[in-house]
């Protein structure tokens, strides 16, 4: 029997390529609450604040327990065939809630995490080759924004903005590494999308500003810098950091050299 669970992107999960998601959105979101939770409890309180954001109706449990039996016929459909194997064995009721019993290597969250804890090993080890290799898979899991099409309610909401704050984390350190690799170039298409669509995160506009520096391409570096200027006064009404400032002088004078600019952005 495999099993697959996906979060990173729209909700996927299925038994031996049968889908057992709910198309209704409550149902969706208690397994979602499930998955990201997969091999530990989650109590009954938690799927109910989650659900009906902390005001279930006075039918909520009991529409909660509907839920649930509606979930474990999908997974007896899908696991026809499997001899003793039910619903009941990977669904399981416990005192106060519920567990979904799966390996963790089934979850795409998990296996996510344990290739970031890898790659920033390698970050903190200097190991530049294994932590943009290592970074790069981890990422290359991600299929679009974490539960993409699952209504999230309080506790969804936090471990979606988690991940995602993870992600962005992740992503700032794959491209560093390629930078301190020498791939400016291969870069410049990726830092441009990025800094289009995180126009005030100045991690991204440094990097790439240092990657068109080393390209030839001071002009283009320095005008990054000044598009971020404009975004954060006009919409937050405060400066780039000193590191970032500091950065452009560089540039600006025509005296950054390699090892400035890392300083420049690890700073």
């Amino acid at each position: 029997m495999r099993t697959e669970i996906r979060v990173l992107g729209p909700l996927e999960v299925s038994v031996d390529g049968v889908s057992i998601v709910p198309t209704a959105s409550k149902p969706s979101q208690l397994l979602a609450m499930l998955a990201l939770n997969a091999g530990h409890v989650v109590t009954v309180s938690s799927l109910t604040e989650e659900i009906w954001d902390c005001q279930p109706p006075r039918s909520g449990v009991p529409t909660l327990h509907t839920y649930i039996l509606k979930l474990r016929r999908k997974l007896d459909n899908a696991l026809a065939g499997h001899g003793e194997v039910t619903s009941k064995d990977i669904l399981i009721t416990r005192r106060g809630g519920y567990l979904l019993n799966v390996e963790p290597g089934d979850v795409d969250a998990v296996r996510y995490e344990q290739l970031s804890a890898a790659g920033r090993a390698a970050v903190n080890e200097g190991d530049h080759e294994t932590a943009s290799r290592t970074l790069g898979a981890a990422l290359r899991l991600w299929r679009g924004p974490a539960l993409a099409d699952v209504p999230t309610g309080p506790l969804l909401a936090i471990e979606a903005m988690r991940l995602e704050e993870n992600r962005l984390g992740d992503l700032h350190l794959r491209i560093e590494a390629d930078l301190k690799l020498g791939r400016h170039h291969q870069l410049l298409g990726e830092l441009a999308t990025l800094c289009a669509r995180h126009p005030l995160l100045e991690n991204f506009c440094a990097q790439q500003m240092v990657a068109l520096y080393r390209s030839g391409r001071q002009s283009q570096a320095l005008e990054a810098y000044r598009r971020l200027r404009t975004d954060m006064m006009e919409q937050l009404a405060v400066e780039p950091s000193p590191r970032v400032r500091g950065l452009q002088r560089a540039i600006l004078t025509g005296h950054a050299v390699m090892d400035d600019l890392n300083f420049a952005v690890n700073g």
